[in-house]
């Protein structure tokens, strides 16, 4: 399969990676998540080149991960907001960055912080349950078959626990 067509995959991390998968728009999302929002700020924070600055700024607006809002007349200039659907990005990048900091941080510690604003505290990303806010760990999560696959996968019936493409975890590899 070539890396084009891995959108077409029946895989939501497939589908996603098809958007946000390349490195330079991570670097650009985290960096819109920071405050930068113009085409010159993004290239200068980056070192990016502006051609590739230009495909992927244009591929987010495409998938409406960003916006482009006017921001002057003459001479037209626009910037790059994030959308709704942008900023439900938050919790990857946010988790990315967690999982540099603990297996790549050099022995320097995190390059960036986070305070929590309501409870004034400093805090790290973590992923938890929906249903009873439990932290989630991979041995503690079955993968089942959803509709998507069912309708696309005629051997496989929905809420089915075995996917071939899903190895279950040991629970002995809890560290």
């Amino acid at each position: 399969m070539r890396w084009d067509d891995i959108g077409q995959q029946v895989c939501s991390v497939a589908r996603s990676l098809s958007v946000v998968g390349e490195r330079w728009t991570l670097l650009i999302l985290r960096d819109a998540f920071m405050g930068t929002r113009r085409f010159d700020e993004f290239q200068a924070r980056l070192g990016i080149t502006r051609h590739r600055l230009s495909e992927r700024l244009s591929k987010l607006v495409e998938h409406d991960v960003l916006t482009r809002v006017q921001y002057s007349e003459r001479p037209k200039r626009y910037e790059y907001r994030l959308t709704r659907k942008g900023l439900a990005l938050y919790p990857v990048l946010m988790t990315l960055g967690r999982w540099g900091d603990e297996w790549l941080d050099r022995g320097e510690g995190a390059p960036v912080e986070y305070f929590h604003q309501r409870c004034g505290q400093k805090m790290h990303p973590v992923l938890t349950c929906s249903c009873c806010a439990e932290t989630l760990r991979p041995q503690h999560v079955t993968p089942m078959v959803g509709p998507a696959l069912a309708k696309h996968d005629r051997s496989v019936r929905e809420g089915e626990t075995s996917l071939p493409m899903f190895p279950m975890l040991d629970d002995e590899s809890d560290s």
